[in-house]
């Protein structure tokens, strides 16, 4: 039986877009400072630098993307809208009350609408407006925090440190976070420590327990946020707003992100950043969730246990500054393109003997600069359900009928890998037919097997009389 199946050397050359030089940095001594770190192109997750990006770490706020996430999905599927007003409980107003947290200014007796509340959520961090909407999303706190656990792993963060602990009985969260079990564990919507809450942590959690996500968990939420929610950054980009202007409680939130323009610290200003979490507790250090777009191209960082508040933007800004002027978006191979050793497949029973193939997309992918043209190559894989045993296809054959696939192989010295999986939706394309191949007639078929008939007889007489020799 044919089998069609090879690795193909790449045959042709392409050409690398010509990219600026950053200050000495290249892929080889690129070093943060910082421990835990991950830089990924944010359409395709494909991951340009990571450090220590699986050990489960207190997140802060940045717990809060899941917030926003599960906000903008209920939004977006209409089971909220932004003008509803949200009841404000004792509880949380009270909350609200306490200067020494992230706050704005609640009463039980106001109004706060839905859009009001999260956008002191994406600037300001405000943590008890974080928890009114949960409440108002879900019916009760602690439903919102098991929606934001199952989110997570439909989303693919990985498995909840609950579950790890199961597995190797442990039942405490920072000891199975040292441990390095799980992914990720919210035990409630604002990134504080639970005895932060006023007694407000959801029933379920310890008093004493706190959120966790390991760098490639943030990331993957980042990833999903910006992906699927890109208005976010609409909201995460204001550098200022004021909070109910015009009242008493009245009050300037300044984005808690100094890198986008208009804070109160040009100095940190980096122009391409527009988003997207910061997060500070004592546990967690300073931390940052990045993502910035230049020329075209989005990535997103992750930045954790920074030491202060300017390192963790400082490395941000040097994560951003590799990945723009380290990697760029490459068209490696066209559309339409013919495969050496595959330019045509042969086909049975149609009024034509084979029919020429080619590739249905370009392929495009994230390049590092110091790659060439032998850093790639790509394999040739043909759907044997459709080939019969003579390795052909069969008419009729339409035009553009999908008869296999051609995947992107890295060759490099380089470990190239994905936010989720092989990257595959990304570096893999079909193989087409070009043109239709109708069935031929049964008269046609009847003649061409009569030949065949006599050919083999031939073939056969032949072969016998060269062996009498």
């Amino acid at each position: 039986m044919l089998k069609r199946l090879a690795t193909i050397s790449l045959i042709f050359v392409f050409t690398f877009m010509s990219v600026v030089t950053y200050g000495g940095t290249t892929y080889a001594n690129f070093d943060p400072n910082v421990d835990t770190a991950i830089l990924l192109d944010a359409e395709t997750g494909k991951i340009l630098y990571e450090r220590n990006v699986d050990q489960p770490l207190p997140p802060a706020s940045m717990t809060k993307m899941m917030s926003e996430y599960l906000i903008l999905e209920a939004v977006n599927n209409g089971e909220i809208a932004w003008d509803d007003i949200v009841p404000i409980s004792e509880e949380l107003a009270q909350m609200s009350h306490d200067e020494g947290l992230s706050n704005v200014m609640l009463r039980v007796d106001h109004e706060y609408t839905v859009e009001e509340l999260y956008e002191s959520v994406a600037i300001y961090s405000a943590n008890a407006a974080t928890m009114a909407v949960a409440e108002y999303i879900s019916g009760s706190y602690g439903a919102f925090v098991e929606m934001m656990n199952e989110r997570g792993k439909e989303l693919g963060m990985g498995t909840t440190l609950r579950e790890a602990g199961a597995e190797y009985g442990l039942d405490d969260l920072e000891e199975i976070a040292a441990e390095g079990h799980g992914d990720f564990q919210f035990v409630n919507t604002t990134g504080l420590p639970n005895r932060l809450l006023y007694g407000n942590h959801p029933e379920g959690t310890g008093a004493d327990e706190d959120n966790y996500m390991s760098a490639r968990a943030t990331a993957i939420l980042a990833f999903h946020l910006v992906n699927e929610y890109p208005e976010v950054l609409d909201t995460a980009s204001i550098p200022e707003k004021v909070f109910r202007e015009g009242t008493t409680d009245a009050i300037t939130m300044q984005n808690w992100n100094w890198m986008i323009e208009g804070t109160m610290y040009p100095d940190l200003d980096y122009e391409y950043v527009d988003g997207l979490k910061t997060g500070f507790t004592n546990a967690a250090g300073y931390c940052f969730t990045g993502t910035g777009e230049k020329d075209g191209q989005r990535l997103i960082s992750v930045v954790m246990k920074a030491g202060s508040e300017i390192e963790r933007f400082n490395e941000t800004e040097r994560l951003m500054k590799y990945g723009f002027n380290n990697y760029s978006q490459q068209e490696i191979y066209p559309a339409d393109m013919q495969l050496e050793g595959y330019e045509t497949i042969p086909v049975t029973k149609g009024t034509e003997d084979e029919v020429s193939v080619s590739t249905s997309d370009a392929i495009s992918t994230i390049v590092h600069r110091s790659d060439d043209e032998s850093s790639y190559s790509y394999s040739v894989h043909l759907d044997e359900s459709l080939l019969d045993e003579e390795g052909q296809l069969t008419a009729p054959i339409e035009e553009g009928q999908v008869i296999g696939t051609m995947t992107v192989e890295y060759l490099g010295e380089r470990t190239e890998g994905y936010l989720q999986g092989d990257g595959s939706n990304y570096t893999t394309v079909n193989i087409v037919t070009n043109e239709p191949v109708e069935r031929a007639g049964w008269f046609t078929l009847m003649m061409r097997g009569i030949g065949e008939f006599f050919s083999n007889i031939w073939s056969s007489v032949a072969d016998t009389v060269r062996g009498w020799f």
